[in-house]
């Protein structure tokens, strides 16, 4: 039960996470035009590269956050795993 709650948690972050770049305005063809990510855009000028900026477009733009759904889902059910043994076992 704990692993299968591990690995749902980590299902909805990561889903949440690639939701929340979407809402922001971070999209696979660049920035929305009208959206918060836009107006910070335009508020910091040129973007740098390496930047906090860069990379959230960059990991929207290739959908990297949902590329690691299956290592995110693994690890939580580990972590799931562990909370239970913890929980559980008499050390």
């Amino acid at each position: 039960m704990y692993s299968a709650g591990g690995a749902i948690a980590g299902a909805a972050t990561t889903v949440a996470s690639a939701l929340g770049l979407s809402a922001a305005g971070f999209t696979a063809g660049g920035v929305a035009a009208g959206s918060v990510a836009a107006g910070v855009q335009a508020g910091i000028g040129s973007v740098a590269a390496g930047s906090t900026f860069a990379a959230l477009q960059s990991v929207a733009a290739t959908g990297a956050v949902m590329g690691a759904l299956p290592v995110v889902v693994a690890v939580g059910a580990v972590v799931g795993l562990g909370v239970y043994a913890a929980t559980t076992l008499a050390w």
